[in-house]
């Protein structure tokens, strides 16, 4: 506000900077007129944000408008007033200045410097840029020139010097536009020519940079490496593809170049130019080749990487079935032998299959050493290791193979022998056990369940015993490493069998003797029951009461003294007295005088039974003869009788 409204511009001399100081003040002014809008949309924002501040934004918002537009007002007014104050020496010294401005530019149009590269030129199109601005600008000024001379015409004061101000200004002013122009044109070719110099120089770096890559002899270590080395050439085709256009253009221009360009130009930088393009067209065909030529290295590289990789994870299969083949781990029974057995068939599948890997890896070794790959022998020496870690492996197996069947052999014979020794010791609890009966009936069940028993097992047993026995030869004759084991296993088998036959027959000869043992005194008791229920009959038995009953009962004795005799006929008290005598012989101690004892008791009572037969004979005998005799006396009287009733009757007359 204090510089619009100084009004110090009475002395001439200096009215025509404080023109230009207010012209400059203006245009800074309408430069900051944007800032008061910014403002405003700001204090907008804030009263939607916060309405509470509305009045307040208002109020300095409506004092800044006022403020501003008094400042344009007073602005518009001193320029009105600087211009009004001295029109006529303004206008000499608006054009002295424009005058001396452009004779300054004049000379500079005429200079020859047209840059050396392409950063001086860029830096001369700069300032020309500049120049041709400032040429706007004054155009302005001229074009106010023109206004003022205008207005001055109307004062009449001056009129054929201000005229001639404004036309000489003016006549310069146009003359520079052509040597403007020109210059431009000029430095643009320049530019063009130093651009397409750098451009060629890029191409023919780039192409460098990018040739140890196509030219390079690493085709890597392994195959992650080789295929990464692919990528990348891969990658660097298809750069060089996508580059191929640039390079294209590039040679167009350099050959299409216009002869006005070429005529600008000398002749050595032309033929050194030719030479740059001729450098890049070959550069780049090498390139290209190389490329090509190391895409088919890497290739190969990889084909045999790949085959190495292949063979390695062949080898490790193989090295991991061969820890599985090689492994020392026996079967401790036959369900393990069995699992072994079939998890060995699995491997032996398996390893028949991987014959179809072994083969492709094969295939693959014979068509690079047919098509000369440069480690051909190489591939054919890792080729022969596979094979021949293959043939080891399948020889292994089938090795292995025979153990594991040799082992579930062996461990099936074991089991057949565990179990037929299961078998003869649960036989040997029975066969050995010492009940031998309580009583005749008891052991006579026992000596018939024994010899079923011994019947069964002989029979039974036999048949398992030889089975196993001809196992355990044909593994011994077949050279079984566990020879040793076999005949052992063998020989405490037979042992067994021998005790338990051996125990079963001890078994049968003590039933035997207990059976006789238990036979004799049922014998007895039973020979000694028949004595004394004979002997009982006896006892019991009337001597009668008549001849007739006697006769009767001598006749029944006759019939029980057979009976008795056939007791004796029977073998039952001979027959007792027989085992008696036998069993003394076997027996000892208790046993014996049991026996001694019970065929005494048997003896004695025989011998009794044979007396009281004898006295009851004798005793009926005599009754016999005792009733005959009285008979006879009864006969005999009745006799008498008769004969004294007749001689009772002669003797008494009639």
């Amino acid at each position: 506000m204090l510089t619009a409204q100084d009004m110090s511009y009475d002395e001439a001399r200096n009215l025509h900077s404080k023109w230009q100081k207010h012209q400059a003040f203006m245009a800074e002014l309408a430069s900051n007129k944007d800032w008061l809008d910014k403002i405003d949309k700001e204090g907008q924002v804030l009263v939607k944000e916060k309405p509470e501040l509305e009045q307040t934004v208002s109020e300095t918002m409506s004092s800044l408008q006022k403020q501003w537009e008094e400042l344009e007002s007073t602005t518009r007014a001193k320029a009105q007033c600087l211009f009004d104050a001295n029109r006529t020496e303004l206008f000499t010294q608006s054009c002295s200045a424009l005058d001396s401005w452009l004779q300054n530019i004049s000379s500079q149009l005429q200079s020859d410097d047209f840059g050396k590269d392409l950063t001086s030129v860029n830096i001369l199109l700069k300032k020309h840029q500049m120049l041709e601005h400032q040429m706007e600008v004054r155009e302005k000024e001229v074009q106010s020139l023109q206004s003022q001379a205008l207005a001055l015409a109307q004062d009449d004061s001056g009129i054929v010097e201000v005229d001639g101000q404004q036309r000489r200004v003016t006549d310069s002013f146009s003359k520079l536009q052509d040597p403007l122009r020109q210059r431009r044109q000029r430095l643009l070719a320049s530019k063009e020519a130093h651009q397409f110099n750098r451009d060629l120089e890029d191409e023919i770096l780039w192409v460098k940079e990018r040739m140890p890559l196509a030219t390079s002899t690493d085709h890597g270590k392994d195959l992650p490496s080789v295929q990464l080395l692919i990528k990348k050439n891969q990658t660097l085709q298809k750069e060089i593809q996508g580059h191929q256009p640039r390079i294209d253009d590039i040679q167009a221009h350099g050959t299409n170049m216009s002869p006005e360009k070429e005529s600008e130009m000398d002749r050595e930088r032309r033929a050194d130019l030719d030479g740059r393009l001729a450098e890049l067209r070959e550069l780049w065909a090498l390139l290209i080749s190389e490329t090509e030529k190391r895409n088919l290295r890497l290739e190969e590289a990889n084909r045999a990487q790949q085959f190495y990789t292949d063979a390695a994870e062949a080898e490790a299969w193989m090295g991991e079935q061969e820890l599985h083949m090689m492994s020392e781990e026996k079967a401790k029974d036959e369900q393990s032998a069995l699992v072994m057995v079939k998890k060995h068939q699995i491997l032996e599948q398996a390893l028949e299959d991987y014959a179809q890997t072994i083969h492709q890896l094969a295939n693959s070794s014979r068509l690079m050493v047919n098509s000369e790959h440069p480690e051909s022998e190489r591939i054919t020496l890792r080729q022969a290791q596979v094979d021949k870690l293959y043939a080891g492996l399948k020889d292994l197996a089938e090795e292995r193979r025979g153990k594991l069947h040799e082992r579930l052999r062996l461990t099936q014979l074991k089991r057949e022998v565990d179990d037929l020794e299961q078998w003869i010791a649960e036989r040997e609890v029975v066969a050995g056990s010492h009940e031998l009966g309580q009583d005749y009936e008891h052991v006579t069940m026992l000596r018939d369940k024994f010899r079923e028993f011994a019947r069964d097992t002989s029979t039974i047993g036999q048949e398992r015993v030889d089975a196993v026995n001809a196992q355990a030869d044909e593994l011994i004759e077949s050279g079984h490493p566990e020879n040793a084991s076999v005949a052992e296993w063998k020989d405490g088998l037979n042992e067994a069998w021998a005790d338990l036959l051996e125990l079963i027959d001890t078994r049968t000869q003590m039933l035997a003797a207990s059976y006789e043992l238990h036979r004799f005194h049922q014998d007895a008791r039973e020979a000694l029951g028949l004595i004394r229920e004979k002997k009982e009959t006896l006892a019991g038995a009337e001597l009668g009461r008549d001849l007739n009953t006697v006769q009767h009962l001598l006749r029944q004795h006759t019939a029980y003294e057979h009976d008795v005799q056939a007791l004796s006929g029977q073998v039952r008290v001979t027959q007792v007295q027989d085992d008696a005598a036998r069993l003394q012989k076997a027996y000892a101690g208790e046993k014996a005088d049991d026996i001694h004892r019970h065929e005494r008791a048997v003896t004695e009572a025989w011998e009794g039974l044979q007396s009281a037969t004898q006295a009851r004979r004798l005793l009926l005998l005599d009754t016999v003869e005792k009733f005959r005799f009285l008979n006879m006396v009864r006969d005999l009287m009745l006799w008498m009788e008769g004969i004294n009733l007749q001689i009772q009757s002669h003797d008494s007359p009639r």
